[in-house]
């Protein structure tokens, strides 16, 4: 181990992984604003309900494979022989209700796009005024769960059709595509993460 890595702070859940470490260190909190994109957050999130993080990333590129590459207007158009197809494949989280959601959320997805193509980012992002949140976290322990954001874009999404978004899901995916900075004041990432604010 280097001199530097050895003096990397990182937010405490990224652990000794080092998988769980690169996403730490190049994806979570990273502004995310496509549309396509945003979908697959919240599906991945979705499935990562009541599992360690770990698991959902050893298997993400296996679940885009299978998800034909998360791209919604294929996904909505899932029959019962995908559904059984996915549900047979030790690649990807092979939870029935989880699968139904992904089918439901991109049909959901694009009845918004169909409505107002933008719609989608449009929402999630008029949760935080359209810029990322900055928290100062001097410890993971003081970073909620949910918060009063997260459970209004519940609601709002459940009330179009989408599932496996409750307010902790949410808030979770809030995280993850940028909405909010919650790396701890003394990560090496809370800075350059707060930076790209001016650029999300």
């Amino acid at each position: 181990m280097s001199g530097l890595e050895a003096a990397t702070t990182r937010c405490g859940w990224a652990g000794g992984d080092p998988l769980m470490q690169a996403y730490h260190d190049t994806e979570w909190g990273v502004p995310v604003r496509g549309g396509r994109d945003l979908y697959e957050k919240l599906v991945i999130d979705g499935f990562q309900a009541g599992l360690s993080w770990a698991i959902i990333l050893r298997k993400r590129e296996t679940t885009r494979r299978a998800f034909d590459g998360f791209d919604p207007e294929r996904i909505a158009r899932y029959g019962e022989a995908d559904i059984a197809r996915l549900l047979a494949d030790p690649g990807i989280i092979r939870n029935k209700a989880k699968v139904n959601a992904a089918i439901g959320n991109a049909q959901a997805f694009l009845a918004m796009e169909e409505r107002q193509p933008g719609s989608f980012s449009e929402l999630l992002w008029s949760a935080t005024g359209g810029r990322p949140l900055q928290n100062s976290w001097a410890q993971m322990s003081q970073v909620p769960a949910e918060t009063p954001e997260s459970q209004r874009t519940s609601k709002a999404l459940k009330a179009l059709g989408f599932r496996f978004c409750g307010p902790t899901i949410i808030y979770a995916f809030m995280q993850a595509v940028g909405m909010v900075n919650d790396h701890i004041v003394s990560c090496h990432r809370h800075l350059p993460v707060r930076e790209l604010r001016s650029k999300g």
